[in-house]
Parts: structure tokens; C-alpha cells; sequence
């Protein structure tokens, strides 16, 4: 076998493989082959005589855990059905189902989940006199946020502790845990049983954890309690790629376990078998620039490659279209498949523009790491109601906009309606309208009057986008105010970060129809035509069921772990990249947004383009944009500035693009 690693491994990849006893760091950076070597531990240690049953690699996607699974198996040769590949969660439940019974559990405890969780919480606050005001999404987030240990009872949240009480009891009453319970629950069994944590220990021998920056405080003093004894604790991670702060993950444990286990091991992963010399130069050149990191410097045996392209379109549309061309160029001259470009962006809001190009191009492409623009709950609501206006008798949409917002049109109206376009043969725009009508209604009176108000608004709303010449915007825009929109997102939506958010999404949606109605080449603007483009934007995975090749286009953050040939980093702006609000929260967060754009980066095998736009639409409004201060922290040697038709800068244009970009490229003050 030893032939087989030495084959499989360059040197430093051999050293972490062979190094089987004792604690052990492996800084494994972006693109470095890390599953390769988890695997060929694992296959190691089989060879060596550790039993199945002694091993425990934990990791956090089932995704990622069934791949390393297949890949022991193919290395080793044979079934391994001792061996134990799981995430953190998974092992959990594994532990209570063997022993919550210690801590008052039946094994065939139920998990709850966010909707179980929330119904829950929802009859403990009102068995405690709580008011209907109560934030339950604001509040689930303290409760689990207590149970991972990232917040401690305040004096602001003191009056929450009996509905955390009730809510506790109530979870043990159902015999029911939630996912934060998953990780608690076995540090307290282990904590307080020292005789189980003693079985477990003697059980698994060796640990080995995967993507190490990700893991929380208490999943990684899970996985401590069970090591401290054998010390045989292998973790591997990339404090350059630490971007999940927001949902948990410690920065500093890479700290705690150098202090936890002296005397470990650390080993660097510096040769990428991804990307091409002069990506790598200019992530290097980005990351050094965090104070809190190991330093480590990638390397590729694959070539300089090309220089990293920066444009700068007009605004988003055309950042869309020349992206899109990009694309449909390469692929079509090159032969590179659709999947093998991916399309990066800083939040999901960021995406509509560059649909909209994709269509436009009928480029296939699927958005992943999120919802597709025109598939969101908010976007959804306001085109039905657009549906309506270009085709009352559309069934689908009228239901779906009948009672939202709210307007006290109950499911009684609804089944009148229904019953009476049955009985007439027409639609249920036609019923409502005969309903309204007839004396002998079977109309509440209480819904006569809503339903009146229902009609009127769709009369008058639907006259003005049939009459006004490019005003559809507008129009949308004075509709979105009439049915006080932001109130119904404020009322489903408590937390007031969520419904600016969707609101957010509403205003992009304007700002697509009035692009689309602006647009010189539309000669005649309509409704009905601009409802027929939004349709074709459906969205299904990288490949349908034809096995068509699709564009990815997603979230940085979805993107870790991915590579494409031809990565576009789009909105790389100021306040996008890095976002605003890490701008505020200081020194951290900047460098993790730093890592965060690193990671993008780093998707790049042959060929990356960042684009700043100019200008960018926000809440209706073109506004100047300035390119993110990352940029100019990139080696300028490594950059090629290029205009939108493709064609190279002088030099001496070059120099100048460059320093104008610097003029807003200063680092903020406040960081």
C-alpha cells in the first residue's frame, strides 16, 4: 500500500498520512487535495491494524461525508460497515439513541426542526401570557444561540428564561430534542456521566475532523472531551477559508486546540492542484493582508496562466450582458461546458440582472446557494398581481393575491367563488364580479366590502399599465404603496432585518421592469411580453433531465468547496465586497470578508474576471458605485484592465483606469 500513497500524495501530503500517533494540524489551504489526504489517513490506519469500529471522522455535510465514506472504501477495498463517517449532528443522535436514556430520553426521541420548533415555542408563550407582538423568530434565535453558547442570559433577555424553561420542558414532555440539542445534550452526558464519556473513549481511538475553521465552540468540545484521552486527534482546515461566523463557526478554535493538545503537529498544504500561478498570486497577494492567520503561501505546478481580468461595466444590466457574452463566446469558441462556468455574487439580492442577461442570451443556468430571484415569496406575490393585471382570468395568480395582503377575504368567500364560476362557466375574476352583484348573494356582508376594494383596485391598477407608454415601473411602484406592501412584510416578518430584505427584492423587481420598459430595443414595451420573459426564468439543477449543461450562478458562500474553469466575481464594489455591514462591525468581520472574497478566488482554475460596476441601482434609484478596496490589495502586476469590448488597454490607460479605481479604494477608517 505504501507504493499506492506514495503515487497518490506529494511529500507533504505523505508526512500527514503517515503521521498516525498523537495530535495533528493540517493547514490545508484552498485547492491542496485535503479530502485526498482525510481518505488515505483513514486507508492508513485500516492498514495498520486500527480496527473499523476505533475510527471517527466527522465532517459537516452529508454530502461530504458519504464522499469520504465511498473514497475509504475504494482506497481500503473492501465494505467497511464499523467504520464511522458522519457529521456532528449525525454522531449526536447516534450518542442519545445509545445512551439519553441517562439524561431522560427514550431512544425514539423525535427531532424537531425549525417549523416544529417555532409551533413549539409558540404554545409555550402563549401558555405563559406572552402577547401576539412577541418576536418567536427573534426569540428562537436567543434560545439557540444560548444553547451553543454564543450568548449569556443579559438583563434585556432576562424576561425570556421562563418561556426557555417551559419551552425545555415542554421539548422533554414530547421527547423531542432540536438540532442545537444535538451537540448539547452529549457534552452534558459526557460532562456528567464520566462512565459513558470512559466507553466512548475506549471505543474510538482515533479522530479526524474535516473543514476544522467551521466547527463551533461546542462541536469542538465534543469532539475534545472524546480525545484528550487517546490525543490521536487529526483536524484539518484553512483559517484563510474561516467564513461562517454568522452561523457559529469559531475563528479562534484553532487557537484552543493548539492549547488543549501540546506538543501536536502542524503541517502545511501549500501545493494547489486548481488554479494556475497567477490566481494564486493574486489570492496570496489579498489574504496577507489578515492579521489573524497562519501564514501560508499556495503554489501550482499548473502553469502562469492568464492575468485576472477587471472591467468595469456602465452599471448591472450591462454587467449582465457582458458577462453573459463572455460566456456564450467561450463556450461556443472554446468548448467549454456551461457547468464549468460559475458566477459569484456577494448576497442572493445581487442575482436578477445577471438572470435576466442569461435569458436574454438563452444561456441555460441554475442558481444554487439560494432561491432564483423570480422564484421568492415577495417577487412571486407582486408578479401574480402583474399576472392579474395583463389576465384576469388568471386562476392561479387571483387566489395567490386574493388575501394579500391581508384584507379579510376568508376561505368562505373563496369557496362561493369557486362554486358560482362552476356553476356559470366563467372564471373566478367573473365570479367575484356576479357575487358582488347579485342580490341574492351568498356574500357575507362583512366580505362584500373587501371584495369591492379587491375589484376596484385591479380596474384601476390594470387601466394604467394597458395606457401608460413606458410608466409600467411607476405603476408597480404606486401599486406596491396602495396595498401597503411593506406593512404585510413587517406583520409576516418580525424581525425587521428579514422584511427590509424582501422589500429589497421588491424595489429590484421594479427596477427590472423599468429597465425593461427603458430599454431602446423594446420598441413597444408591454406587460404581457415582460411577464412572458420573466417566465422562461424557472430554474432546475446544473442539469436537467436532458443532461443540458447549465451556468452556476450562486452565493460566495455557496461556492466553497467548488471549482469552475471560469469564474466571474460580479458587484465587486464597495459595501457589497465588502459588505457594509462588516465595514461596521470592525476589524474582524473585514477579515472575514476578506477570507470570503479569498475563497472566491480561489473557485478559479483557468481564468477569473472581477467586475465593479459604475452605477447601481438601489430602492429605484441609479447610484455611483466604487470598486471594493480588495481590488487594489491584489498585486497590480496581476491585473488586466479591460474595457467591456474586450479589447486590452494601453498601457498608459491602463495606469490611469487604475489610479482612478484608487481613489476610492481607501481602506475605511473605522477599521
Amino acid at each position: 500500500m505504501s507504493s499506492d500513497f506514495t503515487r497518490l500524495l506529494n511529500p507533504e501530503q505523505l508526512r500527514a498520512v503517515e503521521s498516525l500517533e498523537g495530535p495533528l494540524l493540517i493547514l490545508a489551504g484552498a485547492g491542496s487535495g485535503k479530502t485526498r489526504v482525510i481518505t488515505c489517513r483513514i486507508a492508513r490506519l485500516l492498514a495498520r491494524g486500527a480496527a473499523q469500529s476505533s475510527i471517527l471522522a466527522v465532517t459537516f455535510t452529508n454530502k461530504a461525508a458519504r464522499e469520504m465514506s465511498h473514497r475509504v472504501r475504494g482506497l481500503a477495498g473492501r465494505k467497511l460497515p464499523r467504520l464511522t463517517v458522519s457529521t456532528f449532528h449525525a454522531f449526536g443522535v447516534r450518542v442519545l439513541r445509545e445512551d439519553g436514556s441517562a439524561l431522560g430520553y427514550r431512544a425514539n426521541f423525535s427531532i424537531y426542526d425549525e417549523s416544529d420548533r417555532g409551533t413549539l415555542l409558540k404554545e409555550a408563550a402563549r401558555e405563559l401570557g406572552f402577547g401576539r407582538d412577541l418576536d418567536l423568530y427573534a426569540v428562537a434565535g436567543l434560545f439557540s444561540r444560548l444553547k451553543s453558547q454564543l450568548a449569556d442570559w443579559q438583563e434585556e433577555t432576562e424576561r425570556f428564561r421562563p418561556l426557555f424553561k417551559e419551552y425545555q420542558a415542554r421539548l422533554r414532555l414530547h421527547n423531542a430534542v432540536d438540532f442545537d440539542d444535538l451537540i448539547r445534550l452529549p457534552i452534558e452526558l459526557f460532562e456528567g456521566r464520566p462512565e459513558v464519556l470512559a466507553r466512548y473513549r475506549e471505543r474510538f481511538r482515533h479522530f479526524l475532523v474535516d473543514e476544522f475553521q467551521d466547527t463551533s465552540l461546542q462541536q469542538y468540545r465534543l469532539i475534545r472531551l472524546l480525545a484528550q484521552e487517546s490525543r490521536n486527534l487529526c483536524v484539518v482546515g484553512d483559517d484563510d477559508q474561516s467564513i461562517y461566523s454568522w452561523r457559529g463557526a469559531n475563528f479562534e478554535n484553532l487557537q484552543l486546540f493548539e492549547q488543549d493538545f501540546p506538543g501536536y503537529l502542524e503541517i502545511k498544504l501549500e501545493q494547489n492542484y486548481r488554479s494556475t500561478a497567477r490566481i494564486l498570486a493574486a489570492a496570496n497577494g489579498l489574504i496577507r493582508n489578515n492579521a489573524a492567520r497562519k501564514p501560508k503561501t499556495l503554489w501550482s505546478s499548473l502553469g502562469e496562466g492568464e492575468s485576472v481580468t477587471v472591467v468595469q461595466p456602465q452599471d448591472e444590466s450591462r454587467e449582465g450582458e457582458y458577462i453573459a457574452g463572455r460566456i456564450r463566446a467561450a463556450a461556443l469558441k472554446e468548448r467549454v461546458p456551461l457547468s464549468q462556468f460559475g458566477v459569484l455574487v456577494r448576497t442572493n439580492s445581487l442575482t436578477r440582472a445577471l438572470e435576466e442577461a442569461f435569458v436574454h442570451e438563452n444561456l441555460p443556468y441554475a442558481v444554487s446557494g439560494g432561491m432564483s430571484f423570480f422564484q421568492r415569496a415577495e417577487v412571486k406575490d407582486l408578479l401574480a398581481y402583474l399576472r392579474v393585471m395583463a389576465n384576469p382570468d388568471d386562476e392561479v395568480s387571483l387566489v395567490r393575491i386574493l388575501n394579500t395582503p391581508r384584507r379579510g377575504i376568508g376561505r368562505r368567500t373563496l369557496e362561493a367563488a369557486v362554486e358560482t364560476a362552476r356553476a356559470r362557466s366563467c372564471s373566478l375574476f367573473g365570479a367575484l364580479s356576479a357575487l358582488l352583484a347579485a342580490a341574492d348573494s351568498p356574500l357575507a356582508d362583512k366580505a362584500r366590502e373587501p371584495i369591492a376594494e379587491f375589484l376596484e383596485l385591479l380596474e384601476e391598477f390594470r387601466e394604467r399599465f394597458q395606457k401608460t407608454k413606458r410608466q409600467m415601473a411607476a405603476a408597480l411602484r404606486g401599486l406596491v404603496d396602495r396595498i401597503d406592501y411593506w406593512g404585510h412584510l413587517v406583520q409576516d416578518n418580525p424581525k425587521a432585518a428579514v422584511a427590509r430584505w424582501k422589500l429589497a427584492n421588491v424595489e429590484s423587481l421594479v427596477d427590472s421592469l423599468a429597465a425593461y420598459e427603458q430599454d431602446p430595443d423594446n420598441l413597444d414595451p408591454s406587460l404581457y411580453q415582460y411577464l412572458n420573459r420573466v417566465t422562461l426564468m424557472s430554474q432546475e439543477d446544473s442539469q436537467d433531465q436532458n443532461g443540458q449543461q447549465k451556468v452556476q450562478l450562486m452565493t460566495i458562500h455557496a461556492a466553497k468547496g467548488l471549482e469552475f474553469d471560469t469564474v466571474f466575481v460580479a458587484a465587486v464594489e464597495k459595501d457589497l465586497i465588502p459588505h457594509a455591514r462588516a465595514v461596521e462591525e470592525g476589524e474582524a468581520n473585514y477579515e472575514e470578508e476578506r477570507r470570503l472574497f479569498y475563497v472566491a478566488l480561489t473557485r478559479a482554475k483557468r481564468r477569473l474576471t472581477l467586475s465593479a460596476c459604475r452605477a447601481r441601482r438601489r430602492r429605484g434609484e441609479l447610484k455611483e458605485a466604487q470598486p471594493s478596496p480588495f481590488i487594489q490589495e491584489i498585486p497590480r502586476e496581476l491585473l488586466d484592465f479591460q474595457e467591456l469590448e474586450e479589447a486590452e488597454l494601453p498601457p498608459e490607460d491602463a495606469s490611469l483606469l487604475f489610479a482612478r479605481m484608487k481613489e476610492g479604494l481607501g481602506k475605511p477608517e473605522s477599521v
